[in-house]
C-alpha cells in the first residue's frame, strides 16, 4: 500500500475522509492478447476516494457526504462502453470519475485481473491529486 501522507488533514480540527469501494467485481474488456479481446474477463476493482468536508465533520445526511453509489454505477457504465488495451486506462478513467465531485481530492484506484494466472492476479494502481 502507498503512502496516504498527502491526503493528511490540513491544520488543527480538519479531517481528510476515506471513503472505500473495495473489490467491486466487473466484467470488462480488457487487455492487448487475442484471448482477452476474445470475451470480457472478471475484473475487481478498488477505489479509495480522499474526501475533505471542511473544518467541521459533515452532518449526519447523505447529501452532506460523497454518496458512493454514483461512483459504483459509473464504473459498471464505463467497463461496459468500450475495449480497454490497458489496466493503467482503466484505472485512470475511473479516477477522473471519482474526482468529478469536487469534495474529493485524491483517489487511489487499483484494477486486478483474478483470471490471467491461475496462481496470482495481476493489477495496476494509480493515485491522483485534485490539480494534479
Amino acid at each position: 500500500m502507498t503512502d496516504d501522507s498527502a491526503f493528511d488533514g490540513q491544520g488543527a480540527g480538519r479531517a481528510t475522509y476515506t471513503v472505500l469501494l473495495d473489490a467491486l467485481e466487473i466484467s470488462a474488456s480488457l487487455g492487448i492478447h487475442p484471448t482477452e479481446r476474445a470475451a470480457p474477463q472478471r475484473v475487481l476493482v478498488s477505489v479509495w476516494l480522499y474526501c475533505d468536508y471542511g473544518e467541521t465533520a459533515p452532518a449526519d445526511r447523505i447529501d452532506a457526504v460523497v454518496d458512493y453509489d454514483f461512483l459504483r454505477d459509473r464504473i459498471r457504465a464505463l467497463a461496459a462502453s468500450r475495449h480497454f488495451e490497458l489496466q493503467e486506462t482503466l484505472c485512470d478513467e475511473i479516477a477522473a470519475l471519482a474526482l468529478a465531485d469536487r469534495r474529493v481530492t485524491g483517489a487511489r484506484v487499483r484494477t486486478m485481473k483474478t483470471d490471467i494466472y491461475p496462481d496470482a492476479r495481476i493489477g495496476c494502481e494509480v493515485l491522483r491529486r485534485r490539480g494534479a
